[in-house]
């Protein structure tokens, strides 16, 4: 039995010759979301959809890369990584050559496990997953030894309120059923 595992979804863009995606994609996309483990079986039963019709949906969704990865989502805590860290970062210079080296450091640190871009005052936000505040201060240690950067500060999470990997789907049903 074929086992899916949690899927994540990014952008896609739809050319008007292939597959566009329709209200059963979404259908499919939201059971994945829910539960990756779903045999196709399974996720065939609860979109009312015959199995090899489920499957090659999947199949052409992960082609299109609309469906990315399959992982599987772990407790922090229990892994040892209980403390969520955002560090907001100001860049030391805005060239080529700083975006290289940044873009290189950051990617080193199994820690940070999101790096974005951001519009305003600060240049970069950075999400770690830590211990505690003594392996936050290493990181930055080692951060700081790796790229030049003008400005640092962290706050570090008190309470996650939400928490989700799930993808709104309610835009991309727009298509014909089938």
């Amino acid at each position: 039995m074929s086992h899916l595992s949690f899927i994540v979804i990014k952008n896609w863009d739809i050319c008007p010759d292939m597959h566009q995606i329709d209200d059963m994609d979404v259908r499919i996309l939201t059971q994945l979301q829910r539960d990756g483990t779903l045999s196709v079986d399974a996720l065939s039963e609860r979109v009312n959809l015959s199995r090899n019709a489920c499957w090659r949906r999947v199949k052409l969704m992960e082609e299109r890369g609309l469906i990315r990865d399959r992982v599987a989502i772990l407790d922090a805590e229990a892994a040892g990584c209980g403390l969520s860290v955002f560090i907001f970062v100001r860049a030391a210079s805005h060239d080529a050559d700083w975006l290289r080296q940044f873009r290189e450091a950051v990617a080193g640190f199994p820690e940070i496990v999101g790096v974005y871009r951001t519009s305003g005052d600060l240049d970069y936000v950075l999400r770690a997953r830590v211990s505690d505040v003594k392996a936050y201060d290493r990181l930055y240690q080692r951060l700081i030894a790796k790229v030049k950067l003008a400005d640092v500060s962290a706050s570090f999470v008190m309470e996650e309120i939400k928490e989700t990997t799930q993808i709104p789907l309610s835009a991309l049903g727009r298509g014909s059923s089938g």
